[in-house]
This record gives C-alpha cells, structure tokens and sequence, in this order.
C-alpha cells in the first residue's frame, strides 16, 4: 500500500481509504443487521493490507456501520484512524454537538475519532449552524481533551462555498469531497484546500459505481490499448496530486482486493499522463455533436425541462460510451420520475436565447432523447 502526507496533520494515510457505508448487511424480523462474519474478516484483511483509514458516520447501514468498525477493528486501534461524522440534521442547540461526539464514541468503542467531522456541510448550514451555535469552539474543545485528534468535514454543495467554509472556519485540517472522472466540479476547491495545508480525501471515486462498467473510455482518452474503467478512474483519482486518499465503499474481498492492487501500483499515473486525460476529456465533450457545459443557464425552463439533466444523459452515452447507465439515468428522469421532456417543450426558445454555446436546445432536445429511448 502507498501512503501519502495527510495535509498538514502529520499523519500517514493509505491511498485506499474504506468507506463503510455499504457494509455487508441482512434483515431479521424487520430489522436490520450487519453481517458480522463477512465484515469483520473484510475489514481486518483491509488493514492487513494496508488500508488505515476507515470512514463511517452514524446513519450508515441503518445506524449499525459505527459499532461495527469498532467491533471488528478494537484490537487493532492502534494501527487505524476512525473517521466518523456529526448529522447536522440533528443539531438543533449548541449542546447537541457533545451529545453527537459521545454517541460516536461509545457506538465506535473509542476514546477517541481521529477525523470528526461536521456531516454534508452546504453554506447555508454552515452559516446557520456551525458558526451561528458556536459549534467550533465545540470541536475545538474536544480536541484539546483528546476526544478528537482532527477537525474536519465533509461537503455536498456548490463548489464555491468549500472556499467560504475554510476561510471562515480556519481551524479546519481535512475535508472530504465528491470527486471523479464524471464529476469534477469540485477539483479547483480542492487544490485551494491543499494550498491551505489541508488533507483532502475523495468519495465516489467510481461514480457510485456508474465507473465500474467495461467501456473503451481509457482507449479514447489515451489512445492506447485498454484498461478497465474502474481501474482508470481511480488512478485518475489518486493522480490528482491534491488528493490524498480515495475512498471505496467496498462490499466483500474480492473488490477490496481489485482496489488494493490499483491503489498499490508504485507507477500510477505521472502529472502528464494525468494532465492528458483531463485535456482529452476536455476535447471529447467539446469537440462532440453536443457541447453542452452543465452551466445551467438554460433554466430555469417555463416547461420544466431538465435540460441540462437530459444533455447529461447523453453525454454518459455520447463522451464516455456508458450505454446502459445513459439509458437508466434517462428512464428515471422522465418514464420513472416523471420528468418532462421535450414533447412538453412549449417553443418559447427562452433556453437559445440564454445559451453560452449557442445550442439549437429545442432541435437538439428531440434528438438525443431519441438516441436514449433506442439504446440497448
């Protein structure tokens, strides 16, 4: 396993962090449980392997993925570090944060988190809830007693406000981001996280599994032979050099072991080989029959199309050659979740007339969602 500097932290962390949000589970008398003897072994491998950063968060597997890290993991404290999270949905007084930390604690059967972190942080619940109920000094008071070793948080809104938060909040050394070869909106907040001696960890790191189907994308992007998507896009991932672990919610040995031998490669991807899939990217959705950037500036649409939705579906089909999840992505917009389509479109030409690349949007609607609808 390779390790890499955890920002500022002073800590050594696996490239291949394990996210536990998907650990292996079944249901008894209507409730659900872990399977402990898949987990346990799968996690304890994954240290013997080499992983030493293990997340979780107090909603995952039903509320049972926090005491199963810790039961599995109890002996082998020593050789991990705990990442677990604070459901801000839960915060409603300043108090609720020691309530949060110590429910972690006991369920983990810790002293101690190595990386606490504030939950899904967007601007608006930073504002109102971090900083509007004096949550940091929280934090930072728990650090000073040894409960927590790290600040961090993790991130699910528009790219612009991780600026707003690691300005404002200072005092934060780690954060972790959505991030990968479908979706890269976050990548310019990230390098200014690592400008400012943060440790940046990456979720998704496979789309959520839309990375893991066979495709030609390694071929089209390098011009050269192949390579399995999943192992492209992470290598991507850990490629950026602001990254300092991906994470994969890994579900039984045998993915755990195919991540390992990627995450494991002593000659994964050079700067350049890196910069070049991102140029390539670049130039397959520029230089496409459909050039739309996902700027949004097209909607609101007075029919309440998806746009931008639509034209990403193709996309998926069109750039990336994923077939069978454009398809799916499509069919649960519009025949599954009702969205409307341009068999609802009015003609009033709002979306031209606001469109940066100048799409003939109307014209363009019809077709690609024809193309959709007759894919295998």
């Amino acid at each position: 396993m390779l390790y890499r500097n955890f920002g500022n932290t002073g800590e050594q962390i696996s490239a291949l962090g394990f996210g536990c949000m998907r650990l292996p589970e079944y249901k008894k008398d209507g409730e659900w449980f872990i399977d402990e003897e898949k987990t346990f072994p799968m996690l304890q491998k994954a240290v013997e392997l080499g992983i030493n950063y293990f997340d979780t968060g107090y909603f995952y597997c039903h509320h049972n993925s926090e005491a199963a890290v810790g039961g599995a993991l109890k002996h082998l404290r020593g050789k991990v570090l705990y990442s677990t999270k604070l459901p801000m949905d839960g915060v409603k007084e300043t108090a609720d944060f020691r309530k949060g930390l110590e429910r972690s604690l006991e369920q983990m059967q810790t002293d101690y988190v190595d990386f606490y972190h504030f939950w899904s942080l967007d601007r608006k619940c930073f504002d109102e809830k971090v900083i509007g109920l004096k949550l940091l000094p929280e934090m930072i008071k728990a650090k000073e007693e040894g409960l927590i070793r790290h600040i961090s948080f993790s991130f699910h809104d528009k790219a612009e406000s991780i600026q707003h938060i690691i300005d404002r909040g200072e005092v934060f050394e780690t954060m972790l981001v959505q991030y990968n070869l479908l979706d890269r909106s976050n990548e310019e907040m990230i390098a200014y996280a690592a400008s400012k001696g943060m440790g940046v960890v990456a979720m998704g790191p496979v789309g959520g599994g839309r990375l893991a189907v066979p495709t030609e994308l390694y071929s089209k992007l390098t011009g050269k032979g192949s390579m399995p998507t999943y192992e492209l896009a992470l290598k991507f991932v850990l490629g950026n050099p602001n990254i300092s672990c991906a994470l994969s919610g890994m579900q039984d040995t045998n993915m755990l072991q195919r991540n390992m031998a990627v995450a494991g490669d002593e000659a994964p991807l050079t700067v350049p080989e890196w910069q070049q899939i991102v140029d390539s990217l670049e130039q397959l959705k520029k230089f496409s029959d459909l050039y739309c950037t996902g700027c949004a500036y097209c909607q609101p649409c007075p029919a309440e199309i998806d746009i931008p939705k639509i034209f990403e579906c193709y996309t998926y089909h069109h750039v990336y050659g994923m077939d069978g999840f454009a398809k799916q992505k499509y069919a649960e917009y519009g025949v599954m979740g009702g969205g409307k389509t341009s068999a609802d479109c009015t003609d009033c030409g709002q979306c031209e007339s606001k469109c940066p690349q100048k799409l003939e949007i109307r014209k363009e609607l019809a077709r690609v969602e024809e193309i959709l609808e007759d894919l295998d």
